[in-house]
């Protein structure tokens, strides 16, 4: 009887008045219990009479009932299965999303602490290259400087000694009559 019972399909759309046989069973059950408790005890024994045919019309009937009540019962434990799935399901999906999440924050921690890291290297290299080239731009004006001082040196010291040779090439009677005059002909900037 009771493979008859869980060959039973569960229906998703079942009546209302099934799903309140239950308490249909139940009330039948409990005219059954009251008719064997309220039965005439039958003279020197502890048998009971009871009508038989009133008992077994409502036991059948309850009977009748019965599959009504646990296709609900099916029903009901099928929504609370699909439900507690659903739910799991849910779960699941929200602990993937934060563990993705989790992922991608910690990849950022990590690319924002690389990003920094190769920034700090680049502005070191970077200063360290600045002050090479100042360095080397320092040296090379020193170097021509130095060059151009090398040149201005040599051009003083010919026109020095060109100087010389001017004045010791003037006859000393021009000194004179440029002395007569009052003024005289050669400017010389180290007179003044």
């Amino acid at each position: 009887m009771t493979d008859h019972y869980d060959d039973l399909d569960v229906e998703d759309d079942f009546d209302d008045q099934a799903h309140y046989a239950g308490t249909d069973v139940e009330t039948l059950l409990h005219r059954v219990a009251d008719l064997i408790g309220n039965a005439r005890p039958m003279p020197l024994s502890a048998s009971v009479m009871i009508n038989r045919d009133e008992v077994l019309e409502l036991v059948e009937e309850a009977l009748s009932r019965l599959p009504e009540e646990l296709r609900a019962a099916r029903w009901l434990l099928r929504e609370r299965e699909e439900f507690l799935a659903k739910v799991q399901r849910e779960g699941d999906d929200i602990l993937d999303a934060a563990r993705v999440r989790a992922e991608r924050m910690v990849q950022r921690t990590e690319v924002v602490r690389n990003a920094q890291h190769t920034a700090r290297q680049v502005m070191e290299d970077a200063e360290g290259e600045a002050r090479r080239l100042r360095h080397e731009a320092e040296d090379f004006c020193d170097q021509k400087l130095a060059q151009f001082e090398i040149v201005l040196d040599r051009t003083i010291r010919t026109v020095q000694a060109g100087r010389s040779r001017l004045q010791a090439s003037i006859p000393e009677e021009e000194d004179d009559r440029s002395t007569s005059a009052g003024e005289p002909e050669f400017f010389d900037q180290d007179d003044l």
